[in-house]
């Protein structure tokens, strides 16, 4: 059975990031490159300003080509209002719950503003097969 733990010890340090600036094109090559699902999205000083998605790319990209015109910059399409974040020190049950309840594969880990970490479901599937091999 799992235990509680604190996030801090499954979350990925450093999760790949985009800056709010950057061209919607150059987002989803990072996507691409790092096979990843989306992307927290950071000022210069490393705080989280928003989150965008694979799904937010196909919607603006979409969007772009029936419309005829130019896709533009993260900051036109990421999510920023009302931003769900985890604290380090939480626990990675209650943050797996409500993961769960509000269908989200990722959260951001945020520490005094700045971002710090990414939880997944996948981080999250590896601390119950760490605590399933005893």
């Amino acid at each position: 059975m799992l235990q509680s733990v604190s996030l801090r010890d499954y979350m990925l340090p450093n999760p790949a990031t985009v800056r709010v600036d950057a061209t919607l094109s150059e987002a989803m090559g990072v996507i691409i490159d790092n096979r990843i699902s989306g992307l927290c999205v950071v000022d210069d000083a490393g705080n989280l300003v928003g989150i965008l998605s694979e799904l937010d790319c196909l919607r603006a990209i979409l969007g772009a080509v029936y419309n005829k015109i130019s896709v533009g910059q993260v900051r036109d399409y990421m999510a920023s209002d009302n931003l769900i974040v985890a604290h380090p020190e939480e626990d990675i049950v209650d943050v797996a719950q409500d993961m769960l309840m509000n269908n989200k594969r990722r959260r951001p880990v945020v520490e005094n503003g700045r971002l710090i970490g990414q939880i997944t479901c996948r981080q999250l599937l590896k601390a119950v097969q760490e605590f399933e091999r005893g």
